[in-house]
């Protein structure tokens, strides 16, 4: 995995080097109340800073990294990101994206971490994509259930209000050893509605989520977000 990693790195760096006219860096910072992922937070519940930078080629091609605190109530204190994958689109309202994404915690105590595959098609303003991993950790789910078995089935729609501010839904469908590991649920879904508005200043967001979970609530997140050029 570490070997994977590394690939992806000099890759980045040879066509930085090589096709600078032709490609863009961008970075990112935020702050958010709630970190959630797949409508599970990953912060106990409370407010997690994040930030990133990403490299984006004309051809489609692109990567990227992106970092978070988080809480699972042991040593782990923060999420590592590193991703990299190709989109394009075919007219004006049709568009794909196939990555790879690698979910990495450094000062954990165990191997947890992860990679998914993941293939996405979008619509005007209709999305679905499905991810599953293709390598994982000894310790993200203990044996006889497999590592590497969970997949997630995403499917969104966003509005536009104005020109600075949309409505979004989100329904996420969870499923796999991996899921029965973390949750002792065979599949679990998540849900959310967001209302996100974009200023000069950065981007702001509210939203409503949940996950039908057992004992678990309804969560209110709101987030600032800021972009930059590099």
């Amino acid at each position: 995995m570490k070997q994977a990693l590394r690939n992806l790195s000099i890759l980045a760096g040879t066509l930085m080097i090589a096709l600078p006219a032709s490609a863009s860096v961008t970075g990112n910072v935020g702050v958010t109340s709630n970190y959630l992922w797949r409508g599970v937070t990953q912060t106990g519940n409370e407010t997690a800073v994040q930030g990133g930078i990403d490299y984006e080629h004309d051809s489609g091609f692109y990567l990227g990294t992106w970092a978070s605190n988080v809480d699972f109530g042991d040593a782990t204190s923060y999420e590592l990101d590193i991703y990299g994958g190709y989109s394009g689109s075919i007219g004006e309202d049709f568009g794909y994206d196939v990555s790879y994404l690698y979910y990495a915690y450094p000062d954990s105590d165990g191997e947890i971490d992860f990679g998914e595959i993941s293939v996405g098609v979008s619509w005007k303003w209709f999305s679905l994509s499905y991810s599953t991993i293709v390598n994982a950790g000894d310790d993200v789910a203990s044996a006889p259930l497999d590592s590497e078995d969970m997949s997630y089935i995403n499917g969104g729609v966003s509005f536009p209000l104005s020109e600075t501010l949309s409505v979004s839904a989100h329904y996420g469908y969870s499923t796999g050893d991996v899921v029965t590991a973390w949750f002792s649920e065979d599949s679990y879904s998540d849900y959310s509605v967001s209302l996100d508005k974009e200023t000069d200043y950065g981007s702001f967001s509210f939203m409503v989520s949940n996950t039908d979970l057992d004992d678990d609530d309804p969560k209110v997140i709101l987030s600032y977000s800021y972009g930059f050029d590099m």
